[in-house]
C-alpha cells in the first residue's frame, strides 16, 4: 500500500521548530526526568525510560546530560520536579486535540495552554472528552530503497501489524507500543537502518481539512508547540501539502 508518510512530514517539522527554537533538550531532559521517577532508572527494565534515551541520543544528546536527568529523577540528584499532565480540546472545524505537558507549575501550565486554545479559536475540553479518539501505538520510517519483504520478515513475528511504503520509497511500520523496542531490536539485529521512531498518539479516524482550514487548525498547534511545558500535540486532522510549506 502506498501513500504519503504524514507522520515524517509533521515530525520532522516539529524537529526543525524545536531545534530553532533551542527547546529540544529541554524537552528530551524532562522526559528523561519524569521516565525514571516513575519506573526507576534502569533502562533495561523501564521501557519508557529506554525511548527517552534513545531519542535523546538521536538528538546529539550526551551522556553525561542524560544520566544526570536520570539522577534528578531517580532523586539521586537535586533538581526540578516535574510531573505530566494531559490536556485536551478541540481546534476549529472540531479537530480533536492531545496536548501531553511536563511542568513543574500545573497552574501556569493550564493557563498556557487555555490562553492558546482561546486565542486561535478552540475551545479546551474535559478529561477523557478526546482521548479516545487515539490509540499509543510505534510509528518507525525506514529510509527509501528498503526491502519491504525483507523488513517483513523481520518485523512481523517481533510485533508489528502494519508496513505501508510511501510515494517517496521510505517505508513506514506501525506496532502496538509495547512492541515497539521488540521491533527496533529485531530491524537493528537484521542490520536494517531506521531513519527515525517514535510512540505517539495517533487518531482512529482523521478528517481531512482543506487549505484555510488547515491553516487555522496548525496555527493553534504551533501556538501550543511553542510552551516549554508542552512535550508534545497529537490531533485527529489529515492536513493538506500546502500547510507544511
Amino acid at each position: 500500500m502506498a501513500g504519503h508518510s504524514k507522520w515524517a512530514n509533521i515530525k520532522h517539522r516539529k524537529a526543525a521548530q524545536d531545534a530553532k527554537r533551542g527547546k529540544i533538550f529541554t524537552k528530551h531532559i524532562r522526559e528523561i526526568t519524569v521516565a525514571a521517577r516513575q519506573g526507576g532508572g534502569d533502562a533495561d527494565a523501564n521501557p519508557r525510560l529506554r525511548i527517552a534515551i534513545d531519542k535523546a541520543l538521536g538528538a546529539n544528546m550526551t551522556r553525561d546530560t542524560i544520566d544526570r536527568a536520570i539522577k534528578r529523577g531517580t532523586g539521586d540528584l537535586e533538581g526540578v520536579s516535574y510531573e505530566e499532565i494531559r490536556y485536551e480540546g478541540y481546534a476549529p472545524s472540531g479537530i480533536a486535540v492531545l496536548v501531553e505537558c511536563t511542568t513543574d507549575n500545573k497552574n501556569r501550565t493550564v493557563a498556557e495552554v487555555r490562553h492558546a486554545f482561546s486565542k486561535y479559536n478552540g475551545n479546551m475540553g474535559t478529561e477523557g472528552s478526546v482521548a479516545y479518539m487515539f490509540e499509543k501505538v510505534g510509528v518507525i520510517l525506514l529510509p527509501a530503497g528498503a526491502d519491504e519483504e525483507q523488513v517483513m520478515d523481520v518485523v512481523l513475528d517481533a510485533g508489528a501489524e502494519d508496513i505501508v511504503t510511501h510515494d517517496d520509497a521510505t517505508v513506514e511500520i506501525t506496532c502496538p507500543a509495547e512492541s515497539y523496542h521488540d521491533v527496533l531490536n529485531a530491524l537493528q539485529a537484521a542490520g536494517i537502518e531506521v531513519e527515525s521512531s517514535e510512540v505517539i498518539q495517533r487518531a482512529d479516524n482523521e478528517i481531512a481539512l482543506n487549505d484555510s482550514d488547515g491553516e487555522k487548525v496548525m496555527r493553534l498547534i504551533d501556538a501550543l508547540e511553542e510552551l516549554d511545558d508542552v512535550q508534545d500535540v497529537f490531533t485527529n486532522a489529515e492536513f493538506p501539502e500546502s500547510v507544511f510549506g
